[in-house]
């Protein structure tokens, strides 16, 4: 498996694993609510997806010679805005390979502080790598989760 800058080429690929990601794992966050679901998967879509990749985004895939597993991305001001495993992958590591590299990534932009807003589901795996919760949960796409969170890198 390796982590590599997405290219325009992977859109269809990569909106199929946040899709699945979404709808398979994050249960807990969208409790099978076809309007949250409706909203959240909105802009998981290729044409979407190809105007990520972009100067100011860090867009990133975790694959290995099949298939796209993980998709990622981070801002040039150090805000981590996908981290998304395919549920084939779960559990392998690949998240925590990915979130290392996203943070990495920030680094090298000049940021000291990685941030993101984390689902319900994904809350535990980032105060496992060292986030804390920096306020209340918020309303995204409609659910109760949307836990803002940061992490100072180096």
């Amino acid at each position: 498996m390796r982590i590599r800058d997405a290219v325009p080429e992977d859109a269809s690929a990569a909106c199929e694993v946040m899709r699945r990601s979404i709808t398979e794992l994050c249960a807990p966050d969208h409790g099978n609510d076809p309007v949250i679901l409706g909203r959240w998967l909105s802009n998981k879509a290729p044409e979407i997806f190809r105007s990520w990749i972009r100067p100011g985004n860090s867009i990133l895939v975790a694959a290995d010679d099949h298939r796209i597993l993980a998709v990622g991305c981070v801002t040039d001001d150090g805000e981590i805005t996908l981290n998304y495993v395919s549920p084939d992958a779960r559990f392998r590591g690949i998240s925590t390979m990915l979130l290392a590299e996203l943070e990495k990534r920030a680094v090298e932009d000049g940021n000291t502080m990685c941030r993101l807003e984390s689902t319900e589901t994904a809350r535990r795996f980032y105060r496992a790598r060292g986030y804390s919760e920096d306020g209340p949960a918020g309303l995204k796409f409609g659910t109760s989760s949307g836990y803002p969170m940061s992490r100072r890198v180096k």
